[in-house]
């Protein structure tokens, strides 16, 4: 098949939407919502659904990282390498968590005035380790740059896939494939959900300064026990499953799938109006999994499964703008809170959450914010992702070589 036979179709769109989706929805926080400002559809939908954006990442992840594995194991060869496969994941997420984590860090102290505890520290050490999601102390894992707080659950979702695969591998030996094994795979999603209820229904959150009036820490307690790492395994699973449908379904061209893939897209991209129009908190689905579990993550899932069999749909989605913005999208996200609170804090203090009422001050606000946040991703990228992931590939094809090679 040719390059662009292969490629994804449709990734692109989710991640940018996903990406902006979490941006709109942190600017809209902002605005004063007994204001005529307020009052407008677009700002009270983008105050409550910003959820949505971070789990369409995790059913994104999902998707993209199991397919080498159900390709495998679909022709009958060993389970791929993890160690490739965790050098190319760090790669990808580690420099750049990393360097927003301890700039972060650094200005909460310097700059936003937090004290340096023991608490802080604890929670920044969790931060770099990768393991703030199991308790409500190390959610967060920085003052200032809430979004932070989803990497840690998706790295557990990173080690958690490969345990899944072992398992069906471990059963199929060349026996399961095809049809039969994403059958099977319902089983790992339906494990998730109940080391979900496991951890939820024993998990005990201090109640002392609970609820968002008391900052991050008091917030993370209103998020745990049900926003737990198997929660968002969960979604993560069930893209991956639709990974699985989509290697199935890889030689089919037809315009069969276009229509799913856009009806799949209306469908989420309704439940997403209609929940923010509604309004409340984080939409809990299925034994309170947060974000319409599972329904707004199956058609997620539907749209990514479908769109790159069709003809047309995928190709209009993932245009050159869009497919910019989608690889520059890990920056904006790990970036643009911090920039919202510096410009807050030097150039429009009404960015104070729930205050600002002047459109035009808002409009202007914003749009330096998205460009602050994308030229900041831009450089990240060029400079810093980038090469350590063009690296990444360069040691793993040298180490295999030099395997290769006679002792």
């Amino acid at each position: 098949m040719s390059d662009s036979e292969n490629r994804l179709y449709g990734a692109d769109f989710m991640r940018a939407s996903a990406c902006f989706i979490v941006l709109f929805h942190h600017l809209a926080q902002r605005i004063d919502f007994r204001s005529e400002l307020g009052s407008n559809p677009f700002a009270q939908v983008f105050n409550s659904v910003g959820g949505f954006g971070v789990a369409m990442f995790f059913v994104l992840s999902g998707f993209l990282l199991a397919r080498p594995f159900w390709q495998a194991l679909d022709a009958g060869r060993p389970l791929p390498s993890l160690r490739i496969y965790a050098l190319r994941r760090a790669a990808r997420i580690v420099p750049g968590f990393w360097l927003a984590l301890t700039v972060t860090f650094i200005l909460s102290v310097t700059v936003f005035g937090f004290a340096l505890d023991a608490w802080l520290w604890l929670r920044y050490v969790a931060g770099l380790l990768l393991v703030s999601d199991w308790h409500w102390t190390t959610l967060f894992p920085v003052e200032i740059n809430g979004p932070l707080w989803s990497i840690g659950f998706e790295v557990t979702s990173y080690v958690l896939l490969p345990l899944g695969f072992l398992a069906l591998f471990g059963l199929a030996r060349g026996r399961i494939a095809g049809w039969p094994a994403r059958l099977a795979w319902l089983v790992v999603i339906a494990a998730a959900l109940g080391a979900h209820w496991i951890f939820s229904n024993t998990v005990v959150v201090d109640p002392f300064r609970k609820g968002w009036n008391y900052g991050l820490q008091g917030g993370a307690k209103t998020w745990m026990p049900w926003f737990n790492p198997f929660a968002f395994f969960a979604m993560f699973a069930i893209g991956a499953w639709a990974g699985g449908i989509q290697t199935l379904l890889a030689h089919r061209r037809s315009f069969i799938f276009d229509l799913l893939a856009v009806a799949a897209i209306a469908a989420a991209g309704w439940m997403i109006w209609v929940s923010g129009l509604a309004g409340g908190g984080e939409f809990y689905g299925w034994l309170r999994v947060p974000h319409e579990f599972p329904t707004f993550q199956l058609l997620v899932a539907a749209a990514l499964a479908f769109a790159p069999s069709g003809r047309l749909v995928g190709r209009v989605l993932d245009n050159p703008p869009v497919a910019y913005l989608a690889r520059i999208s890990f920056g904006i996200y790990v970036w643009h809170y911090l920039v919202l609170e510096l410009v807050r804090l030097y150039w429009v203090p009404e960015l104070t959450q729930g205050t600002i009422a002047d459109p035009a001050k808002f409009l202007v606000a914003s749009l330096v914010i998205i460009a602050i946040s994308m030229v900041i991703a831009t450089l990240s990228y060029r400079w810093m992702e980038a090469p350590i992931m063009l690296w990444a590939r360069r040691f793993e094809h040298a180490n295999r070589s030099s395997a290769a090679q006679p002792a």
